[in-house]
């Protein structure tokens, strides 16, 4: 029987204590310069490694699935063109029309039709304003806005915007560091305002000697949105709204990954968006080509179709992505590995340590 204080559906079930000088602020001196806590599911232990070990670790036939989604310079600053008030938002994504979906913070109460004007973060003197309309307000904040501009939107967030650093960094203007290193190495297809962090630890030379072991990998692309921004307003999970993100499942990469499944090797996700993708095509059935919107909430109880092994790093409490750990590996031997790494002194968050759960 399910005891109160660990109710699967409890949000505070995921609650845990985090000393802030263990929240990585700046990314490491070394791409590959993580350490690694190896948790093994059926045997219950716990291996304190590094990043660069992975190719050790793993074994021949192993198949890594890497997000290759690209972090866009979403945040924006500008200026209500009605009052000149200040307004800063997030670009979340562009529409087939060509719109944009954005949020954004101001004072006062914005209206539709209304204008805000758009400065360059980085180079204001050489870049002229950009006016983009407000057109209409949907739910949670988001609006539908047009930009007058016939470029298109990200070449328009090149010249406007910056890299979108989560809260906990506690810098707004990202730096020269965070424009390399809050991407991944094998970053393709543009469209997230969050980097999959898990996949910021490889560099070409740490998968090339996975290769040279054996351990192939393929790609996915799921575009990181809000969510990743917002926490769980709710005390139990099950009343939770999961917002959707846009995913790609390729047919080759369908293809590798069953053939990986056949020959008896291991799918290792990287990163949840990785296993959010798949684990959302394996519930509609076979793993196949898919592309479209997800908005699959991975808790306890949950039973995993698609892979059998994740590299991740340590998230946030009460976070859907805490969650999705607890979900795999269980939720008392998390919150036990989790204690381990904070008395271990290990990195928390996007620029942390890894995780790698066998």
């Amino acid at each position: 029987m399910t005891t109160p204080d660990r109710d699967p559906d409890r949000l505070d079930t995921y609650a845990y204590d985090l000393p802030e000088e263990l929240i990585a602020k700046e990314p490491p001196e070394r791409r590959d310069g993580a350490r690694l806590m190896v948790l093994d599911r059926e045997q219950k232990t716990i291996e304190h490694r590094t990043i660069r070990d992975l190719p050790d670790v793993l074994r021949s036939g192993d198949r890594l699935v890497l997000n290759d989604t690209r972090v866009v310079p979403a945040r924006i600053v500008g200026e209500r063109s009605a009052t000149g008030g200040k307004w800063e938002g997030l670009f979340l994504r562009k529409l087939p029309g060509g719109d944009w979906e954005i949020i954004g913070q101001t004072r006062g109460r914005l209206t539709p039709g209304e204008t805000i004007t758009l400065k360059s973060i980085h180079r204001p003197e050489e870049t002229p304003p950009l006016r983009v309309q407000l057109v209409e307000r949907g739910n949670d904040g988001v609006w539908i806005a047009r930009p007058e501009s016939d470029l298109d939107a990200f070449e328009l967030l090149d010249r406007y915007g910056t890299v979108p650093l989560p809260p906990y960094m506690q810098r707004k203007v990202a730096d020269d560091s965070d424009w390399s290193r809050y991407q991944t190495t094998f970053a393709q297809t543009p469209g997230s305002v969050a980097a999959p962090t898990a996949g910021l630890h490889f560099t070409p030379e740490l998968l090339a000697e996975c290769d040279s072991r054996g351990i192939t990998n393929s790609r996915v692309t799921l575009h990181v949105g809000i969510g990743t921004f917002r926490p769980v307003a709710v005390d139990k999970l099950s009343e939770h709204d999961m917002h959707s993100e846009w995913c790609v499942l390729p047919e080759t990469t369908a293809a590798e990954l069953n053939q990986t499944r056949e020959s008896g090797g291991r799918v290792v996700g990287v990163g949840t968006t990785s296993v959010r993708t798949l684990e959302s095509v394996a519930a509609r059935g076979h793993l196949a080509a898919w592309q479209g919107e997800t908005n699959l909430f991975i808790r306890p109880p949950y039973e995993f179709r698609a892979i059998d092994c994740l590299l991740t790093n340590f998230h946030l409490p009460k976070s859907t992505l805490f969650v999705l750990v607890c979900a795999l590996a269980g939720t008392d031997f998390v919150q036990e590995a989790y204690r381990e790494a904070i008395t271990e002194r290990y990195r928390f968050f996007s620029y942390g340590d890894a995780m790698l759960i066998l």
